[in-house]
């Protein structure tokens, strides 16, 4: 017989390991990653693309059964791309102990302040939504990225315009905070590799649609082409304002743009409208992950519309979940961040992420799409034919 003592404490052993493995967002049952990104303002529509392609991507794995059985669960916070407001949420993630790691961030501004915390945290940093240099430092130790750089993007577009189409005048729209330099920086260094300069500079402030200032500048340097480093929503109010001033010009935007927001936002001023892209064509179901990421984004919204923002998400869900995979069934925050460190080749499926010791970076490919009259995109085929 057991005294009411000793049934007492061997009760108590018995949770123990159950609260033990609730720590860091980890129990026997699920796993649970945190989201700090812009769900609300004129950079909402890239956060919650990234949410719902990442909850694509685990909503398929949990109907599989979840991860070594454990159900894959995520919070999303709004920091209303805003550095400050990011900082804090992502403080009180690492304080709170809720959470595995952070993924599927949007922005420089915003990952030029998290990013510090959660690698002194030594918590994993997935996936975010920029093309940042700075997060390409794998010394880190904590920060995997699935997408190109901002460098290889802005080097696309001059190789496009000046190389093929022959342009000489290239003017700048960029935003003026970290993010907007980042852009101005390689556009720069891609025309001076072509013994060239900017024709013209315009900025505006971050979440403003203050456009007009910079329009004015740049109409007089009379462009060939104006490349955009910034938002959808003051970049739709600087193309808009561009077609009824009649200047005849390329407009070229980069990839956190957000391509289907962008196309929705100028409707008919859209039509000719040059984005880069560092996803596969979303469109394209002839590639095994698109054709899975389109059945999976179709499963947890059937109303949804696939994008290149939404697919980016997804993918940056299959990163986490390969990781999750490698860690094996005893997780626990450090076996997955050594199990994420530790990817090489990571095959989702007719594309291939590539990460080495040196290399936190799966991908590196761009190419060029535009936007049709309908508002659809179809690929730039370039001279090389790629």
């Amino acid at each position: 017989m057991f005294s009411k003592n000793t049934i007492l404490a061997a009760a108590i052993f018995a949770v123990l390991p159950m609260f033990a493995s609730a720590e860091q967002g980890i129990t026997d049952t699920s796993v649970t990653f945190a989201q700090v990104a812009a769900l609300d303002g004129p950079a909402a529509a890239l956060g919650t693309g990234m949410r719902l392609g990442i909850m694509a991507a685990f909503e398929e794995a949990n109907a599989a059964g979840g991860v070594h059985g454990r159900m894959l669960k995520l919070d999303s916070m709004d920091d209303g791309y805003e550095p400050d407001r990011s900082a804090t949420l992502v403080k009180s993630v690492v304080e709170g102990g809720n959470h595995i790691g952070l993924i599927g961030s949007v922005g420089t501004p915003t990952s030029s302040a998290t990013q510090p915390i959660a690698t002194e945290a030594n918590m994993p940093f997935i996936g975010p939504f920029t093309g940042a240099g700075f997060l390409r430092d794998a010394s880190h130790g904590n920060i995997f990225n699935v997408r190109a750089t901002y460098a290889a993007e802005t080097e696309a577009w001059i190789e496009y315009l000046v190389d093929q189409q022959g342009l000489q005048n290239i003017a700048i729209l960029y935003q003026d905070d970290g993010f907007g330099r980042v852009g101005l920086s390689g556009v720069n260094a891609a025309l001076e590799k072509r013994g060239m300069s900017l024709a013209a500079e315009g900025t505006y402030t971050r979440n403003t649609v203050a456009v007009k200032k910079a329009l004015l500048s740049i109409r007089k340097a009379k462009p060939d082409a104006v490349v955009m480093v910034g938002a959808f929503k003051p970049v739709a109010e600087f193309i808009k304002l561009a077609r009824k001033m009649k200047i005849d010009a390329e407009f070229v935007n980069i990839s956190f743009v957000g391509s289907s927001a962008l196309a929705n936002e100028l409707g008919a001023d859209g039509e000719g409208v040059i984005i880069s892209q560092v996803v596969p064509f979303p469109w394209d179901a002839s590639i095994p992950v698109v054709a899975q990421y389109t059945q999976a984004l179709a499963a947890i919204d059937a109303e949804a519309k696939p994008g290149f923002v939404t697919l980016e998400g997804y993918m940056v869900g299959r990163l986490a979940i390969e990781g999750l995979n490698a860690a094996g069934k005893s997780l626990t925050r450090e076996s997955f961040l050594s199990a994420m460190g530790g990817l090489e080749a990571v095959d989702l499926g007719g594309v291939t992420m590539m990460f080495g010791a040196d290399d936190n970076q799966g991908m590196d490919d761009v190419f060029l799409t535009r936007i049709a009259a309908d508002g659809s995109f179809t690929p730039i085929v370039s001279a090389g034919g790629s």
